[in-house]
């Protein structure tokens, strides 16, 4: 799979133009600045060590301009797995150094080297074998596979003690490194020519399925385009059973595979999702109309072959088509490793996120890094702003607050094209939001394109969540939520909703209590709970929760008018066993509800 874009993380405003130098290198990099310390990045943290840790856990490539030894202390105890580890470096506040720390298996040496050119110096790179030939053995280029890395290191051992070695195969990386060849090539040479009769060594690029030894190196070129078709009745274990029998067929090996290619109908097939998982690379759609033409009569009428030549490009060749098996199946080999990222369309993705009430300190983790690799945020203006800055490349789709079910709509239909789409709510998108109306336009409109689509929500703080832990614990015993919004329920549903909760004495949390449109609402509610509930039950009203402005009050019951809420208001009416406690100083108080429930009361 691509590797995500790097994070750069700055503490200070001075570092922000060296920040912006090295973000132009990285399409789809983003710049993280420390809040109060810096602005006009792409996002703001408070916490340091938590947010790098995060970026860590998700294998973001990490850029700090900071010391070495603050990343080090912070990422320490993560540090277990070198296979696992993302590329980290540190760079001066200047730009005077580059200094590449983990991820040696993940192209950091590389990394370093690029942000070292941008910045005019050189980086400061320990690994002697990356210095010594120009080449970083263990941490090939994309589109690339070392088969036995648990070789490598005594293999450069030898190569920096004196070591000849052999090459074999096509790549450019390597025939234009200072490898030590036993003798050199002679002007002009084929990649085959390039041969060192003496060597001990030997590094190998090929595609073939062969076995590797100590002193020879595999690499495998992602050169092999597999196109699957049929797919409709396969289950998906014995999709991922078809194409292992193919490849020992072709003796080819598994990491040349560069992808899986279908047609869009087949897009969300549980066999592609299970070949796609199973062998680790994506999976990538057509249109029919996008298929090459068949000139070949062995092949004109084989759908799968004419998907697999399309996908491996100019000047690829069939190497196997199988119509025995469960399924159809092709192989096309390309003569150049396939960023199978560029052909095609991938699944389509639809996450519904919730942000919180308020800002980046409010979202989850998983939120946080939908946002990130999304390539459209569909909402409303107003969410949009509080779900940060995009990065570039992504595309922003504003929409009016009351338009949910278009918006739903419009972000299938985005979605289906192949996008990775993000649905922006505020709160908790499950509740009163955004992800009811997402399936209700899937339930009524049943669109064919949407039912391939791949659709999750993630969960966010709830507005009644960040009022009641902001006064204490007023939901610590049976509760409900309750929209006063009558525009898509009637008004007596409504009233009869607040009127059993009342006799059942739940909490209540109120959402969209009174807007200008719906000013007479909240007043009927409040008549309707003074007919069973106590005037001194306590109420709190939390106003812009997680936002400027914030505001949390607690008044009594019976004294709670309308026009003390608007609709950025969250309103919590308590039971007959919710309780005020004063605070010390301040005059302020605790509310919460015990978790115990006394009938005497």
């Amino acid at each position: 799979m691509n590797p995500l874009p790097p994070a750069i993380i700055i503490l200070g405003q001075n570092s922000l133009p060296i920040a912006k130098t090295i973000s132009a290198v990285f399409p789809g990099s983003q710049i993280y600045g420390l809040a109060d310390r810096t602005s006009d990045t792409n996002i703001t943290f408070s916490n340091f060590g938590e947010t790098l840790r995060e970026l860590f856990a998700t294998e973001t490539p990490i850029i700090g301009i900071c010391a070495a030894g603050i990343l080090i202390r912070t990422l320490a105890p993560l540090l277990s797995d070198k296979r696992a580890e993302p590329a980290v470096l540190a760079v001066a506040e200047d730009g005077s150094a580059v200094v590449p720390l983990l991820g040696g298996l993940h192209g950091v040496n590389d990394l370093a080297r690029q942000i070292a050119a941008a910045l005019g110096v050189q980086p400061a790179i320990t690994t002697t074998g990356d210095i010594r030939f120009r080449t970083a053995l263990l941490s090939p280029p994309q589109g690339y596979y070392l088969a036995n890395p648990e070789d490598a290191k005594t293999f450069i051992s030898n190569l920096l003690a004196g070591a000849k070695v052999r090459l074999e195969g096509k790549a450019s990386w390597l025939w234009e490194s200072n490898l030590p060849t036993s003798q050199p090539a002679p002007t002009g040479a084929t990649p085959t020519e390039r041969i060192a009769p003496a060597a001990k060594l030997t590094i190998r690029v090929t595609e073939k399925a062969i076995v590797p030894t100590p002193d020879c190196l595999v690499y495998h070129p992602q050169i092999a385009a597999v196109a699957l078709t049929q797919l409709s009745n396969i289950q998906p274990e014995i999709a991922v059973s078809c194409v292992h029998k193919l490849l020992a067929k072709t003796n080819l090996a598994a990491a040349a595979i560069a992808g899986f290619f279908a047609l869009k109908d087949e897009m969300g097939n549980p066999a592609l999702e299970a070949v796609s998982a199973y062998f680790q690379v994506p999976v990538r759609f057509f249109n029919q109309s996008e298929l090459v033409k068949l000139n070949s009569i062995e092949f004109s009428e084989n759908q799968a072959a004419q998907i697999a030549l399309t996908a491996a490009g100019a000047n690829s060749q069939i190497v196997e088509c199988d119509r025995t098996l469960a399924l159809n199946c092709a192989i096309a080999l390309a003569t150049e490793p396939i960023d199978a990222s560029a052909i095609g369309v991938s699944r389509g993705q639809l996450a519904i996120v919730g942000t919180g009430p308020g800002g980046a300190p409010w979202m989850s983790p998983e939120v946080k890094q939908i946002l990130r690799e999304a390539t459209d945020w569909v909402g409303y203006k107003f969410y949009l702003d509080l779900a940060g800055t995009l990065r570039e490349g992504q595309k922003r789709h504003d929409s009016d607050n009351r338009e949910e079910i278009d918006r739903a709509r419009f972000a299938l239909d985005l979605a289906a094209s192949g996008k990775s789409v993000a649905v922006v709510s505020s709160g908790d998108p499950g509740i009163f939001a955004m992800a009811a109306a997402v399936f209700e336009a899937i339930d009524f409109d049943a669109k064919p394109e949407w039912q391939g689509i791949d659709i999750r929500v993630a969960p966010g703080i709830s507005a009644m969540q960040a009022a009641a832990a902001a006064i204490g614990a007023p939901l610590g015993h049976d509760f409900c939520a309750i929209s006063l919004s009558d525009i898509l329920k009637p008004w007596e549903v409504i009233e009869r909703r607040i009127s059993a909760a009342a006799k059942a004495d739940l909490v209540m949390a109120f959402y969209n209590p009174i807007s200008k449109q719906r000013i007479w609402q909240l007043g009927r509610a409040i008549e309707i709970l003074l007919e069973t509930r106590d005037p001194k039950t306590p109420v709190v009203l939390g106003r812009n929760l997680g936002r400027p402005g914030q505001s949390v009050r607690v008044c009594k019951l019976g004294e709670f008018q309308p026009e003390d809420a608007d609709m950025r208001t969250l309103v919590i009416v308590g039971s007959s066993q919710t309780r005020i406690i004063p605070r010390k100083y301040g005059g302020d108080v605790w509310v919460y509800t015990p978790r115990r429930y006394d009938l005497s009361l």
